[in-house]
């Protein structure tokens, strides 16, 4: 702020001239070449710090979309669509292989979105559902996500009806058409698979 004086006489004598303040002038806030005000960035754009932050180690600062619910959902095959919450440090298993995964199940969207629970392995006397992978033992849904993770990863599938129980829906509790929300981590995967003949033609002739 600069402040503009001006001398004021009393008396009409030179000294009796004493300063004052009659005005306050804002000094214009220049931005690049163009003397305009700075433009405000948009809510999903990264400040400069933050953008700074994220050419050198990958990750945005204030500014990205962190939580789950704001992420972008990776396309998988077939319609799944899947979003990895956990990152895995184990094997992927391999057809036939036997597996476990905890898992949750809601309609109408994930829980935290107000979805209802419908199923899960959680809770008192549960515990990880076993099963053996991309061998047509659960939804198709699954085997496809199932074949891609790693052993400890997680991930939240939402999986279309066709890849899961279809029109006719499943037990009641599951009606026609209805699209899947599951969070899923694969807790184990078992040894290798001893496949004999018939059930390696068996996978030959059942692709995923």
């Amino acid at each position: 702020v600069r402040a503009v004086v001006c001398s004021a006489r009393r008396g009409g004598g030179v000294a009796a001239t004493c300063p004052r303040i009659v005005r306050l002038v804002w000094p214009r806030r220049r931005h690049g070449l163009s003397g305009s005000w700075p433009r405000r960035r948009r809510k999903d754009e990264l400040s400069p710090r933050g953008a700074e932050r994220k050419s050198r180690t990958g990750r945005a600062g204030a500014g990205e979309f962190e939580g789950p619910r704001r992420r972008r959902y990776v396309d998988g095959p077939r319609g799944l669509k899947y979003l990895v919450t956990e990152e895995g440090t184990g094997s992927k298993p391999q057809r036939g292989q036997s597996v476990q995964a905890d898992y949750t199940l809601t309609l109408g969207g994930f829980q935290d979105e107000g979805g209802r629970v419908v199923d899960s392995s959680k809770g008192f006397l549960k515990g990880p559902f076993a099963f053996y992978a991309g061998v047509g033992a659960v939804i198709k849904g699954w085997d496809l996500a199932i074949m891609e993770m790693k052993e400890g990863e997680a991930r939240r599938l939402v999986v279309p009806s066709d890849l899961g129980y279809g029109a006719k829906g499943a037990g009641g509790k599951i009606p026609g058409g209805a699209t899947l929300y599951f969070e899923v981590k694969l807790t184990g995967v078992g040894d290798m698979p001893d496949l004999n003949e018939k059930q390696q033609l068996w996978l030959d002739e059942h692709p995923l």
